[in-house]
């Protein structure tokens, strides 16, 4: 086992080396530029995306390849997403229903439209994380255009029930966004029968390369259309113009075909090491919590509050041995309190205690065992010179339950 271990999968992952090697030959050989059809590297170039679509559209089962924009990542196919409907739709409602748990580049997203005129409804969820289906119902109104709710949640890992959802939405005659960065590849995602139209998602989740992501975008049933965010050359279907970025999408494209044919015996392998983690975790210490559903929840994902320690403390002791993190990579430069966690109703000192666990591919037993020792030891020592756990041992305070 070599240090730093790497337990931050849910901010981004290694690249598979056999996702790399299907990249290097379109840095070197195979450089040319997909969009130029009047040579043998441009044809090659658009034969490797063309077949790279056709990988990610399979994974999610999309009706059709063409279903699948590619983009510099899910923020941007958030940003798509959810600015495109709003755009193209806007007569014909302007009410967005999301939750109050989403990634910040759906939230900021509705932040933004709201100073547009776009009334926003933020769905509440319960003590586990799931939102509550009635609440969705009841928030949908004659005026309402998108429904947009992730699937999992990137700090907390808890999985929403997408398939009701989509089903609601159906039902409504409302389209359905989920933010899918997180679940794609590492549980089934299946557009048509959970009634997606449009889902984000990147390579970097997935063992693939950073700076490539995908919008599954519905044709039929219904034909979902979009106001396009980039001019300049009508690529990918006219809805991002630019020019495609040949090797990372190849990356992805290989991503997808591995996560397909292994997805269920590594899903399960690594469902066995979070859970190794959290019994040696909670058997070692008390006052840990659990935050979130473990029954709902992706496989690699584990976020504990540990009472009475400082979440930063814990982490900047920890940091040059194990790389983990206090919540999601993009809000992580803050030291508020996990929003994600306060919709939950944790109480702000527990909520900065939070570390989050991200197990994946390249994660070992051996790693996991030295990582609940040396968590154990770190909490024990930072708790010694707490006087706020001191106190509460004097008072033989019963524990947080786990």
């Amino acid at each position: 086992m070599k240090l730093p271990i790497y337990m931050d999968n849910q901010s981004t992952t290694r690249v598979d080396p056999r996702v790399l090697e299907a990249m290097l030959p379109h840095y070197r050989e195979e450089f040319g530029n997909a969009a130029s059809r009047n040579h043998p590297f441009g044809w090659h170039a658009e034969q490797a995306v063309e077949d790279a679509r056709r990988k990610i559209a399979f994974l999610i089962n999309a009706e059709e390849p063409k279903e699948v924009i590619f983009t510099s990542g899910a923020t941007e196919s958030n940003n798509l997403a959810i600015k495109g409907i709003a755009e193209k739709y806007r007569e014909k409602g302007n009410h967005i229903v999301t939750t109050q748990i989403e990634h910040k580049s759906v939230l900021d997203t509705c932040k933004f439209l709201e100073t547009q005129g776009f009334r926003i409804t933020y769905l509440t969820v319960d003590r586990e994380g799931l939102i509550h289906l009635d609440e969705l119902r009841e928030a949908i109104t004659a005026e309402t255009i998108l429904i947009s709710i992730m699937h999992a949640n990137n700090e907390i890992g808890v999985l929403q029930p997408v398939s009701e959802i989509g089903n609601i939405a159906k039902e409504r005659g409302v389209f359905f966004h989920s933010d899918a960065a997180q679940a794609v590849g590492k549980i089934p995602v299946d557009v048509q029968r959970m009634g997606i139209d449009l889902a984000s998602f990147c390579a970097h989740k997935i063992y693939g390369p950073k700076g490539i992501g995908v919008l599954y975008v519905r044709k039929r049933n219904p034909r979902v259309r979009l106001a396009p965010l980039i001019h300049g050359g009508g690529h990918e279907e006219g809805l991002r113009s630019g020019t495609l970025n040949v090797p990372a999408i190849v990356g992805f494209g290989k991503a997808c075909e591995i996560a397909e044919r292994e997805l269920a015996e590594e899903s399960k392998r690594i469902l066995g090491l979070r859970e190794r983690l959290r019994k040696g975790i909670l058997a070692g210490l008390r006052d840990v919590v659990v935050n979130g559903s473990l029954e709902q929840r992706l496989p690699g994902n584990l976020n504990l509050s540990f009472a009475y320690v400082e979440g930063e403390s814990l982490l900047s002791e920890i940091s040059e041995e194990i790389a983990v993190s206090s919540g999601s990579a993009c809000t992580s430069a803050t030291a508020e309190p996990s929003y994600v966690l306060q919709a939950l109703g944790v109480r702000e000192e527990l909520a900065h205690t939070s570390v989050r666990f991200g197990l994946g591919r390249f994660n070992t037993e051996e790693e996991v065992d030295y990582t609940i020792k040396r968590v154990a030891e770190i909490v024990r020592k930072l708790r010694a010179d707490s006087p706020i756990y001191s106190e509460h041992n004097k008072k033989s305070i019963a524990p947080f339950p786990h």
